[in-house]
């Protein structure tokens, strides 16, 4: 079983820095491919660039949470999550249809 992770191709886990405008200020993102291909897959889902989601992400998050220790972190997860098959447009979508029935 571990083969098949193994044998996985690097460019997959090779790194990659982006820059990308959040708050008003340029900063770095340093991830694995696969990790910018899967933003890139969630932003096109939500109808918004990447460094737009990436941008509102971080505004949501510092709203509800007050800070962010690990951005970084915070961004993986979220693949994560995306992953796991929590879609958020998916599930705003279904709890307002729930609302109006």
């Amino acid at each position: 079983m571990c083969r098949v992770f193994a044998a996985q191709d690097p460019e997959g886990y090779r790194q990659i820095n982006r820059s990308i405008r959040i708050d008003g200020h340029s900063t770095s993102i340093q991830l694995e491919a696969t990790f910018w291909a899967l933003l890139d897959e969630i932003a096109e889902s939500q109808s918004l660039t990447t460094p737009k989601f990436i941008s509102k992400l971080y505004d949501e998050a510092i709203e509800i949470n007050g800070e962010i220790p690990n951005f970084a972190s915070m961004l993986r997860t979220t693949c994560a999550l995306y992953l796991r098959g929590h879609r958020p447009a998916i599930d705003e979508r279904m709890a307002l249809k729930q609302e109006a029935a």
